[in-house]
């Protein structure tokens, strides 16, 4: 908790705020339950949701993932929090009440009795792509701790009596949602959909892919159960949600009259475009923006090209040339121009048609130049094998598959690359990177490789992305 000069303020708790506001934020029974609490949960789900809930009817309990830090701070409030809308225009405050349980992910106990129970039709998922622990859309062998997971569950499902969640369970994100799969199925508790709101292509069939391999080794039983009464939905999500900052905290004290340390700011765009069946039944996220469609596909590149590929350009080619946040990188003329040539890119490879593409790229220069989000380029450029292969290397394909020179998306994959063999300190979960930049006789060749193999195959990409690396070595700064 930080100690700030609202502390003398009331604390935000469902109790007080009702008092104050009776009938605005009434505790609503559990129907979703959520994994991986955050800043982007609480301002997406959890916002769409309290929107279209005047019933009181869709309560989500919310597990974190590694960090109980989210859940320490809204168990107090009662799972309130403020929302801030930031823009150059001003901050916007509303109070959010949908979550209604804020639990430790270590919790199994509570999370089994949840998925166990009838009245839940919905598990939401934000992990982002490497808690997921998938390789080629496949539970990855290699991960020590889903591999420890795979064994428990065989060990501890197969026999005729559920294990007590209390005595030790998974402790990964798919190990957890297959023992409570396995829990509901024994418990007949009817069907549910799951929907993985992160940055995965297809990221409702890559679920229901790894969760269909962890469990064949459980049991003919439950395999069976999931294919009748599971459904996968696919989503594409988008909101920029940026790390909250202590003066985070005064704001929504001085906007709301309330002490809150759980304040999440994030911009006034939001998007959410889903695909899939609800067999329980789902709130009427709709009426609050979301669309649902029968092919997602489209969307969901829209997306990953347009937002998240720029963003990934902006972090590696930003972060070389000095800067700190997305605004900042925008602002540079060099790095903006680099931006427009890779959004040029990417539209040629997007259906002409239903997307309003003229209209989303104006959009993301009015999100991208927000001064007042600071998105920082630092956070962005996490993960990059796992965002690249997603967010860039298709595009890359496609424009050299039509003889075109991929010069933009070069860019950002040898900005990375630059970055990488200087040593700087970016994330990667699995280590890989690192290693090969460290150990590689040929480290272009193998951080390619690395990405896509059909990239080291392309002499011309190999050569431009030496050249990007060959210039940034000569004008890098230290980092």
């Amino acid at each position: 908790m930080i100690d700030t000069p609202n502390s003398t303020l009331p604390l935000l708790t469902r109790t007080a705020f009702s008092r104050k506001h009776p009938g605005e934020a009434p505790t609503a029974g559990v129907r979703i339950v959520h994994i991986g609490l955050g800043a982007f949960h609480r301002a997406h789900q959890a916002w769409y949701t309290s929107r279209v809930d005047e019933g009181s009817e869709w309560g989500i309990a919310a597990f974190t993932g590694r960090s109980p830090a989210a859940a320490e701070d809204l168990q107090p409030q009662g799972g309130l929090f403020t929302l801030i809308e930031r823009d150059d225009d001003g901050d916007r405050a509303e109070v959010v009440g949908s979550i209604v349980e804020a639990r430790n992910g270590a919790d199994l106990t509570r999370f089994i009795e949840l998925l166990s129970a009838t009245q839940t039709a919905i598990i939401t998922i934000t992990v982002t792509e490497a808690g997921y622990r998938m390789r080629d859309g496949l539970p990855d062998e290699t991960d020590h701790e889903l591999c420890a997971d795979r064994e428990w569950l065989v060990g501890n499902l197969a026999g005729a009596d559920q294990p007590d969640p209390a005595l030790g369970g998974p402790v990964t994100t798919m190990g957890r949602l297959v023992f409570g799969l396995d829990a509901r199925r024994r418990a007949n508790a009817g069907p549910i959909a799951i929907v993985p709101c992160d940055n995965m292509p297809a990221n409702g069939y890559l679920v229901q892919r790894a969760i269909g391999v962890l469990a064949a080794e459980v049991s003919r039983e439950l395999t069976d159960w999931i294919a009748a009464n599971v459904s996968f939905v696919s989503t594409s999500v988008d909101r920029i949600t940026p790390h909250t900052m202590p003066t985070d905290l005064l704001i929504a004290s001085e906007l709301t009259g309330w002490r809150d340390n759980a304040t999440v700011v994030t911009e006034p765009f939001s998007d959410w475009v889903l695909s899939g069946e609800f067999p329980a039944g789902r709130p009427a996220w709709e009426r609050s923006g979301a669309l649902f469609v029968d092919d997602l596909e489209p969307f969901e590149n829209r997306k990953l090209w347009l937002l998240n590929g720029a963003h990934s350009l902006l972090a590696y080619a930003g972060m070389l040339r000095g800067h700190e946040t997305v605004a900042q990188a925008m602002t540079d003329q060099v790095c903006r121009a680099w931006v427009g040539t890779f959004w040029d890119e990417a539209v040629r490879h997007l259906p002409a048609h239903g997307l309003d593409l003229d209209g989303y790229r104006s959009a993301l220069v009015r999100r991208f130049t927000n001064t007042r989000i600071e998105h920082r380029l630092s956070q962005i450029s996490g993960e990059g094998v796992l965002k690249l292969r997603v967010r860039i290397v298709p595009t890359l394909l496609a424009e050299r598959a039509d003889g075109l020179d991929a010069g933009a998306s070069i860019r950002a994959i040898g900005s990375w690359v630059a970055l990488v063999l200087s040593g700087a300190r970016l994330v990667d979960s699995a280590g890989e990177a690192v290693a090969l930049a460290k150990s590689a006789d040929e480290p272009v060749a193998a951080l390619l490789e690395l990405l896509d193999p059909r990239l080291v195959a392309d002499a011309g990409v190999r050569e431009a992305v030496s050249a990007v690396v060959r210039a940034e070595r000569v004008e890098m700064r230290a980092i």
